[in-house]
């Protein structure tokens, strides 16, 4: 698409996204797959584009229930291959808490991929999966309820990180 996996180093959390799309594809249902993906009306394999991605990712962000102080920036990140079987895009929403007073603050990011299918029929919507930085668990859009506290926690972590450095 845009870049590939050698101008790009994937992140801890990209890596462990794309493998966990591979392993469920691995051990999982198609029918159970679909129908977590109805909750969210992700576009079809054959008509997503790098931007589009973007677009549905911004409204699906929308949907969650999180103050509007949280600010984001949504950046394409790169995309990657698994063979014959899927492309993977890889983007990063960037959050954060600015106010007149403190403009620059601490930021967390939540790392998504998109998977898009080159031998299921075209027609079958890609598969999104997202992660918290610094968290382990892999979230599913329609299984997960996203939690506004997720990125608080995060933010109140690096801070208390730095006043530890800063002793």
């Amino acid at each position: 698409m845009e870049e590939d996996r050698t101008s790009f180093n994937l992140t801890v959390e990209s890596a462990r996204l794309e493998t966990a799309l591979k392993d469920r594809r691995r051990y999982s249902k198609t029918e159970e797959g679909d129908k977590d993906r109805r909750n969210f009306d992700w576009i079809a394999c054959k008509d997503f584009t790098v931007e589009e991605g973007k677009r549905q990712l911004r409204e699906y962000i929308s949907t969650w229930d999180i103050q509007p102080c949280w600010l984001y920036s949504l950046d394409f990140l790169c995309s990657t291959e698994e063979e014959e079987h899927s492309i993977f895009c890889h983007y990063r929403a960037r959050f954060s808490t600015p106010t007149p007073q403190r403009p620059i603050q601490g930021t967390v990011s939540v790392y998504f991929v998109v998977a898009v299918s080159k031998v299921m029929p075209d027609t079958l919507p890609v598969e999104v999966v997202f992660i918290i930085e610094s968290n382990r668990l892999v979230h599913t859009p329609g299984r997960t309820t996203f939690r506004e506290k997720w990125l608080a926690d995060v933010i109140e972590s690096k801070a208390l990180l730095r006043r530890e450095v800063d002793l």
